[in-house]
């Protein structure tokens, strides 16, 4: 038996249904799970977690339109790539593109969640173009939002994943030349003045990359203790979804012992009813049986 296998499949159900239905039929699936001998499987389910709204119609553009979710993520990985190679030129035209396919894709997947009667705030959608933005620069958040599964909108990181930390938007002789001067004659004599603006420009340059990389570490410690909190909540809703079907499993053995109760009242009651008549009855026979015997007596001859 593949319990990963039956856990998936249930999973890509849940992540379908609109958030208000999620709970129900999840807690359904887990106790079906149980009920069938597979515990482990029962605990994966009880513990997955219901959407948010952003999450939903996150999920929903996944599943309805997997082409543009392809072209999305083909556009990611050329990002990164860009990045990676620090093509200024390159870096230029992805991103006007990213910002109008971000937008084009928030448009889709709000529509398609109003259309399953599931409303979306201008802060919802903010959250789903902030889920689209994680996507296209962290690999693993592309991983998550492609699976169509997503409990939470994501957030993208302060720099693309897996870069250096250092790695500037454009190259630095880009930047050496915008500040060459002007009019250049031929036989400069070089001043002091442009040195120090180099320098004083990397130094502005060092300090910014070092506040990124101090601000990327501390996100990523917050990331990291987020998902701990959310492992703990995870833990904590498992053991409440067992502890809820143990209760209903003591309720339903409770009804059945109240019903017994009633039904056994109700035939004590008959059978003293029936007691109380035959006691009655018994009782006039006897009266009867005694008057006939009295007679009996007292007709001439009874005593010879």
């Amino acid at each position: 038996m593949d319990v990963d296998a039956d856990v998936d499949a249930v999973a890509d159900e849940l992540y379908g249904l609109v958030p208000a239905r999620f709970t129900e039929v999840r807690d359904e699936r887990a106790a079906k799970a149980r009920k069938d001998g597979q515990a482990q499987a029962a605990r994966a389910i009880a513990g997955l977690r219901r959407p948010t709204r952003a999450a939903f119609a996150s999920n929903l553009l996944v599943r309805r339109r997997p082409k543009e979710v392809a072209a999305f993520l083909e556009l990611g990985a050329a990002l990164r790539r860009a990045h990676r190679s620090l093509d200024g030129t390159q870096l230029k035209d992805l991103s006007h593109q990213r910002h109008v396919v971000v937008a084009a894709l928030a448009r889709t997947a709000r529509q398609l969640a109003e259309e399953e009667g599931q409303a979306v705030s201008e802060s919802v959608a903010h959250e789903v173009e902030q889920t689209l933005h994680a996507a296209l620069a962290d690999p693993d958040a592309a991983e998550q939002w492609s699976s169509g599964r997503l409990a939470t909108a994501l957030t993208p990181p302060v720099g693309f994943t897996g870069l250096p930390a250092m790695a500037p938007v454009r190259p630095q002789p880009a930047v050496t030349r915008t500040e060459a001067p002007p009019k250049p004659k031929p036989k400069p004599k070089p001043t002091p003045q442009p040195s120090r603006a180099a320098e004083q420009r990397r130094a502005r340059h060092e300090q910014a990359r070092r506040k990124a990389e101090e601000t990327g570490a501390e996100a990523t410690a917050r990331e990291a203790e987020l998902r701990e909190a959310e492992r703990g909540q995870r833990d904590h809703e498992q053991a409440l979804a067992e502890a809820d079907a143990r209760v209903a499993e003591l309720e339903r053995q409770l009804r059945g012992a109240r019903t017994g109760r009633t039904e056994a009242r109700r035939a004590l009651a008959e059978a003293t009813g029936r007691v109380r008549d035959a006691a009655r009855a018994a009782g006039a026979a006897r009266h009867n049986a005694d008057a006939a015997a009295d007679r009996l007596a007292e007709l001439p001859g009874a005593q010879e």
